[in-house]
């Protein structure tokens, strides 16, 4: 396994001269394009990896599985989907139009801006500190790792730039979707996009849902292997934005990126992935990170269709 990540690295790396780094969040203008890495947790806890796997990022929207698991441990699904669907979108992870036009002004999917911002309402939790920490300290656990730290930098540059994560937030509040104080909500939701991960934590996390909710190390259920079904669902119908159907043609796996250059992937039964890769397609997603994962689909055949 370690000789088929190492190759499929090295053969991709050309990708990652291709997109561009997201320089909207001006904390993340500075990270390095050339990265590439991949870690592998299989369901028995066995790890492989190559490439630039060891290297932080900050995780982003891969955060917001974590929070979409807190909120259905607290709610039930029928009742989170009173203020939240899941919906595909053919339109951009940041898009207002939606909001308007579409769904009741439901947000389509907790896995789009839009969606994880209203999920964070939803967490259980009387003040914006009891929240974060409600989900901050369960990714601690889904990820096997009590070290996981915000990035200052990274946080305080999505509060000061993040005008359309208000702008989406206040739309909200005006339609009702979301009752609590916007800036409170808001805080929370760019705290835990600021937090630092490596390629294995995203993959221990992929273990777990593919481990049906159960910690592959300890053998602990986390989740209810109701909820992790649907997580999985969503993950494949949203969770690469306007191009998950795309990847669900090319590569066949529950997934969802990040514009740190994060991708984490579930192969259900087998195995958790993580993928770095900072130079991202017009959707939001790692372009070199993709071509190792459909690779890797390709060459153990993982597709779960």
């Amino acid at each position: 396994m370690k000789d088929l990540l190492e190759t499929i690295v090295e053969k991709n790396r050309k990708w990652t001269k291709y997109g561009n780094i997201a320089t909207y969040i001006p904390g993340l203008a500075n990270s390095d394009a050339d990265h590439l890495g991949v870690f592998i947790c299989d369901i028995r806890g066995e790890e492989y990896f190559a490439g630039d796997y060891d290297v932080k990022f900050t995780i982003q929207s891969i955060s917001k599985i974590v929070s979409f698991i807190c909120a259905l441990i607290d709610n039930d699904f029928q009742k989170l989907s009173k203020k939240i669907s899941v919906e595909p979108t053919a339109d951009g992870f940041n898009s207002i139009v939606n909001l308007e036009t579409k769904n009741g002004h439901r947000p389509l999917n907790p896995m789009i801006n839009a969606g994880a911002i209203a999920t964070i309402s939803m967490v259980n939790g009387l003040t914006p500190k009891e929240k974060f920490n409600r989900v901050y300290d369960f990714m601690k656990k889904v990820t096997n790792n009590n070290h996981i730290y915000i990035n200052n930098n990274i946080y305080y540059s999505e509060k000061t730039t993040g005008d359309r994560n208000r702008a989406l937030a206040y739309y909200m509040k005006s339609t009702g979707i979301i009752e609590e104080n916007i800036e409170e909500i808001l805080n929370v939701y760019f705290k835990l996009c600021s937090i630092e991960i490596t390629c294995k934590d995203i993959a221990y996390m992929g273990a777990v849902l593919a481990n049906d909710g159960i910690l592959p190390m300890s053998g602990e259920r986390i989740i209810t292997k109701e909820i992790s079904k649907i997580v999985k669902a969503v993950m494949t119908t949203c969770g690469m934005y306007d191009s998950s159907g795309k990847f669900a043609v090319k590569v066949g796996l529950p997934a969802k990126s990040g514009v740190g250059g994060g991708i984490m992937a579930v192969v259900p039964k087998k195995m958790g992935i993580g993928v770095l890769g900072p130079a991202l397609d017009e959707s939001g997603n790692s372009i070199a990170g993709i071509k190792v994962l459909e690779d890797l689909s390709k060459e153990l055949d993982l597709s779960i269709f």
